[in-house]
């Protein structure tokens, strides 16, 4: 056994904790961190995901504050078309290991520990195992633990289903159909989230008909429109995102109604308009896409699914019968989990969570200057409220009115904000110098009369 001391040990080198780390150390020229993972390597939940899957979100806002992921270009054909590129999973991972090498570890002062496990000893200590040896180092922290590690993402490649599988059913991941040997007769795709919706559109770009898949989800969600989440020379469609938001919330009679109103102004997208969606979980999708998944019209929505057979289904609505030549895709990992929220900063601890809207990069590195400019926890936690996150629809209105209040606390402090308008992950960076385009101009008038009603009539409906 053998001992080492650091100002901050963070454990998680995936989005969030990569996120915090390199917005921290650029803040704060003097202290050492160690960040520890699992894993061999940086990248996290990225490591294992399927190989088709991309970033929903634009790669210009996703990573880490120092360094560009991709090259800020426009998509000019595919679902994706017209707007900023997206980075494949091999991208990311890859640019995970350069921010690592080349940013992190040079400034001497951020050393990494793949293959490790952290323990937390009855003392309050805290311990780091090798997974490889079974060497043990005991830490001693000055100044904080961060986890980053309590949002992470639940994947398919790694989770337990939470049904039971009859031994020899044609059950797989998604990361495994690149790996069949020959064509199912049907493919059976199980879950409504992102995962799902990757592996449909996966399986149509690659030539299967849509009568071939059968698509089992218990609940059907609202989405973010692609159209209106594009930062840069396109801010004007994030802004006027914002705009709408505000706009929604500062009129909505209850959750149901301000999801509505947010697909009437084309914010919130569905697949199919004759049900009521009861799920939100923030992923984002393009129209094409939305158009795509409509039209695969074997849908069951008989409740959860209770037990994979060879040949059948049970769920909680009934039995469903299939082909035994018919292959099973689990697409039903949580992603980010519903997590109960707790304060970002105590004494000796960090604890990241989601405090901006839907981009878990940009809330890490957040908290990560917030930590590094303001010297009370008191001021740091009105500055960075965790958002409830629960993928319900009933609960978006709390989640609405506590990210609105706590944007309003960070554009209110002039050190923070600042930061805020210089940093790459910031969707809405760079937005006041866009007054020429007709949609920022719009979306600052609207934003500065509806962002109080919006916040006060929150307030009151939750």
């Amino acid at each position: 056994m053998t001992g080492l001391e650091v100002d901050y040990l963070v454990i998680g080198a995936g989005a969030s904790g990569m996120a915090f780390v390199d917005a921290f150390v650029a803040l704060d020229p003097q202290a050492e961190v160690l960040l520890v993972d699992r894993r061999h390597r940086p990248g996290g939940h990225w490591i294992d995901a399927y190989p088709f899957v991309r970033l929903h979100q634009p790669s210009a806002t996703y990573g880490v504050a120092s360094r560009h992921l991709g090259d800020r270009r426009i998509d000019g054909y595919g679902a994706n078309a017209g707007f900023y590129e997206r980075a494949t999973g091999a991208e990311i991972v890859t640019y995970y290991d350069k921010v690592l090498e080349e940013v992190l570890l040079p400034t001497g002062r951020v050393r990494f520990r793949g293959m490790t496990d952290h323990r937390v000893g009855n003392g309050g200590g805290h311990a780091l195992v090798s997974l490889l040896t079974g060497h043990v180092t005991t830490v001693h922290v000055r100044r904080r633990v961060v986890d980053a590690t309590y949002t992470a993402s639940s994947i398919p490649s790694r989770h337990v289903p939470a049904f039971t599988v009859e031994e020899g059913a044609p059950f797989v991941p998604p990361n495994d159909l690149v790996r069949l040997e020959a064509p199912a007769a049907g493919y059976t795709v199980i879950g409504g989230g992102k995962t799902s919706m990757d592996t449909c559109c996966w399986l149509m770009e690659s030539g299967v008909d849509p009568d071939r898949i059968r698509w089992v989800r218990a609940r059907d969600g609202w989405f973010f429109n692609r159209a209106y989440t594009q930062p840069l020379e396109q801010v004007g469609s994030f802004m006027q995102l914002q705009a709408r938001w505000l706009a929604a919330a500062a009129a909505a009679s209850d959750a149901h109604d301000f999801a509505s109103r947010l697909e009437a102004a084309d914010v919130f997208l569905r697949i199919d308009r004759q049900v009521v969606p009861t799920m939100f979980r923030g992923a984002t999708v393009s129209v094409d896409e939305i158009e795509a998944l409509g039209s695969i019209g074997d849908v069951v929505r008989l409740g959860r699914v209770r037990h994979v057979g060879r040949d059948r289904i049970v769920l909680d609505g009934g039995d469903l019968p299939t082909g035994a030549d018919h292959v099973y895709v689990d697409c039903t990992a949580a992603g980010v989990p519903a997590t109960t929220v707790r304060p970002v900063f105590e004494p000796g601890r960090i604890t990241l969570q989601i405090i901006t809207l839907g981009f878990v990069p940009w809330s890490a590195a957040t908290i990560g200057a917030v930590e590094a400019l303001k010297d009370d926890d008191t001021v740091r936690n009105h500055l960075c409220p965790p958002l409830v996150f629960t993928g319900h629809v009933d609960d978006i209105l709390e989640f609405a009115r506590v990210g609105l209040e706590g944007l309003g606390a960070r554009s209110a402090d002039k050190e923070i904000s600042a930061w805020t308008d210089s940093c790459r992950l910031n969707p809405s960076m760079g937005a006041s110098r866009h007054l020429d385009d007709p949609r920022v101009k719009d979306a600052y008038t609207v934003m500065g009369k509806t962002f109080f009603p919006a916040v006060e009539n929150l307030r009151r409906l939750t």
